[in-house]
């Protein structure tokens, strides 16, 4: 018997922090990057992909890819890991053509996408999203200061179901929160046809689990980590076992531009900044200049400018990111990484030949510390820190670099 459950995760900070959610209620369970065979014995499989930031036709073909490794699994539910905030558009990390690839070669009895996550101060309620700001303000998604004006798919359309209809993934059932205290309708509606699910509490998660469970079969649920805190129960109280130090510098890189990490970087009191402007991306010397200062063992944070005009696709700019960080790890070993944003941190992990990921450490909403699992010896059991652009606390960088 496989795993469970399995997910997929569309970038490699939200499938960490998946993760971390379902590791954190005592399943076993371990994060793969699709280069090594999982290992037996899991609960839950995670598959970390950069499908967010993938065309539909490329995020095709990357399921094409890993689709006999989830069949060899057989699991009983398949959880699509997206972000809490549904940014996605029909051209670039479409989560309507990806689920709807899913569906064809996974056949589900249900499939449901569940709409909100509380714990991140996400709500779904009658289909429209919701999301709390970085003024604290919880904001209707189209009206939110950050993600209305993200700046490659800003979200315009709070109403879920035209939003996800408009990438070719039809929900025709829209369970809502007045439906949420009949388990056993609901589990009739989600076995009837695909369904948006309302979710605004922990008691509406208490409710869906409830529903799932009465529905059987095999099930696709489209979700952040709202479904790991769905499916995985209540969180167990564990302290984390921290590895030996290693040798090496300690670097964070942040490639997201968000608002919330600039601010974060501005914060960072701890670790030297380094602004990697779009002269430096890619320039020898600037890669020589941030591997000395690693090898004075002195923590770096390398960032993005949240303004600059670096003259390349978002994809391409991911590329370069991964480069530039493959670049510096080459000359100098690391003792610890952090990456921040979603699609530059996929595509360095991946870069870096990391098979798997373990969970290690939580460091609030959003941001984990893994385990990362290399078959470079001198690379094994480095622990690697992921965070969306979105996500963490504003001292987040100093505590990781206190820590490690």
């Amino acid at each position: 018997m496989g795993a469970g459950i399995v997910f997929l995760g569309d970038d490699f900070t939200g499938a960490s922090d998946s993760l971390a959610t379902y590791a954190g209620r005592g399943l076993a369970t371990r994060l793969v990057t699709g280069r090594a065979a999982p290992a037996a014995g899991l609960d839950v499989l995670g598959i970390a992909t950069d499908l967010r930031s993938l065309s539909p036709e490329r995020a095709e073909e990357v399921v094409d890819r890993l689709w006999p490794m989830i069949e060899c699994e057989a699991p009983g539910r398949l959880h699509l890991k997206v972000c809490s905030t549904f940014d996605s558009a029909p051209h670039v990390g479409s989560i309507g053509a990806v689920a709807s690839a899913l569906i064809a070669r996974f056949e589900p009895d249900v499939t449901a996408v569940i709409g909100g996550q509380p714990s991140l101060g996400r709500h779904c309620a009658f289909g429209t999203l919701f999301a709390r700001g970085p003024d604290g303000m919880v904001h209707r998604i189209d009206r939110h200061p950050v993600m209305a004006n993200h700046p490659v798919t800003p979200m315009t359309e709070a109403d879920l179901g035209r939003h996800l209809g408009a990438q070719g993934l039809d929900l025709s059932e829209w369970i809502t929160l007045a439906d949420l205290p009949d388990p056993d309708n609901v589990a009739t509606r989600l076995r009837r046809a695909p369904a948006l699910v309302d979710v605004t509490t922990a008691e509406d998660q208490a409710r869906i689990r409830a529903a799932l469970d009465i529905a059987g079969g095999r099930q696709l649920l489209v979700g952040a980590s709202s479904v790991a805190e769905i499916l995985g129960g209540p969180p167990t109280r564990r302290a984390p076992v921290l590895p030996p130090t290693r040798p090496g510098g300690l670097l964070v890189f942040a490639g997201s531009r968000s608002s919330v990490t600039a601010d974060q970087v501005a914060r960072a009191a701890s670790l030297e900044p380094l602004a990697l402007t779009p002269a430096r991306l890619g320039d020898p010397a600037t890669i020589d200049r941030v591997a000395a200062r690693l090898n004075r063992e002195a923590p770096l944070l390398v960032h993005l400018e949240p303004g600059a005009d670096y003259g390349r696709s978002p994809d391409r700019l991911a590329d370069d990111c991964a480069a530039f960080v493959t670049a510096v790890a080459r000359q100098v070993p690391l003792r610890a990484l952090g990456l921040a944003g979603g699609d530059s941190s996929s595509r360095i992990v991946a870069r870096m030949g990391f098979d798997a990921l373990d969970f290690l450490a939580d460091l609030g909403q959003g941001a984990c510390v893994c385990l990362g699992r290399h078959a470079d010896l001198a690379q094994d059991g480095m622990p690697v820190m992921l965070k969306g652009g979105q996500m963490g606390s504003a001292d987040l960088f100093d505590r990781f670099a206190a820590r490690f």
